[in-house]
């Protein structure tokens, strides 16, 4: 996977360059400080992904990525240290959006999320749409006997909303005032809090586990043990939520684990 980083503090490119490292796969081709410069380097490199700063001299992030050529646009990720501009982020179909200061683990699950979109395009677009429809029709059906709750929200999309399935999310995460519906080919933002969408999906389906996350207990494919008496869930695609220790218990009974 090739990418090019793009940020105007040069400690931030170095940390970035840092946390890439070891991954694998990974090959930074190039870097750029200011969005004008990164316009002609991501023409230049033709990078499958950009990891993008939002607000920087000449030309902000946002612009650079709604500017991107359809027919050789590469993912986005966008770190910054500010909340408000998710919808934003959102709107021009970015692939993640990580605050910083960056962690690397949560830096490893946005390049993961773009292994997967990558993946997705290469795939057959008539079987890989049958075989996730399949699925999410039978998770759907598991949720909808559970308890009679909702099984779907309305997220903003461009040009109108999108209906979210609880069957499709993966995991939800806090972001201040908003949310992050991850599915297994995108995210979707939503102005809600955890609180709020406890009371909205069937906790046999999608269940709080943290104070800032949520998971689909479906689609939980392993746990690890990081320490005495603490969980993490490893999700589809080896994504990892940790389990706050308030919810440890029921998780585990949740689980039926010991």
């Amino acid at each position: 996977m090739r990418v090019v980083l793009v940020d105007d503090e040069p400690i931030a490119l170095r940390r970035l360059a840092l946390a890439l490292q070891d991954v694998a796969g990974v090959e930074v081709v190039g870097s750029a400080g200011d969005g004008l410069s990164a316009e002609a380097l991501i023409a230049e490199k033709s990078p499958d992904v950009v990891i993008l700063d939002i607000q920087m001299p000449g030309r902000t992030g946002l612009s650079l990525a709604a500017a991107l050529p359809a027919e050789s646009r590469p993912e986005v990720i966008f770190v910054t240290a500010f909340e408000h501009y998710a919808p934003d982020a959102f709107d021009v179909e970015a692939a993640d959006y990580v605050l910083k200061p960056v962690r690397i683990d949560r830096l490893r699950q946005a390049i993961e999320r773009v292994r997967r979109r990558l993946a997705l395009r290469e795939a057959e677009a008539s079987v890989a749409t049958l075989t996730a429809e399949m699925e999410a029709l039978h998770r759907q059906r598991q949720g909808d006997a559970d308890d009679g709750l909702p099984n779907a929200v309305w997220a903003p999309a461009k040009g109108g909303d999108v209906r979210v399935t609880a069957a499709s999310i993966v995991w939800i995460e806090a972001a201040g005032d908003y949310v992050i519906l991850h599915t297994a080919h995108r995210s979707h933002m939503l102005r809600a809090t955890l609180t709020e969408l406890e009371k909205v999906f069937s906790p046999t389906l999608i269940r709080r586990v943290h104070r800032s996350a949520m998971v689909n207990m479906t689609l939980v494919e392993g746990v690890k043990r990081p320490g005495r008496g603490a969980l993490t869930l490893v999700l589809e695609a080896k994504t990892e939520v940790p389990v706050g220790p308030n919810y440890t218990q029921a998780v585990a009974t949740a689980l039926r684990i010991e």
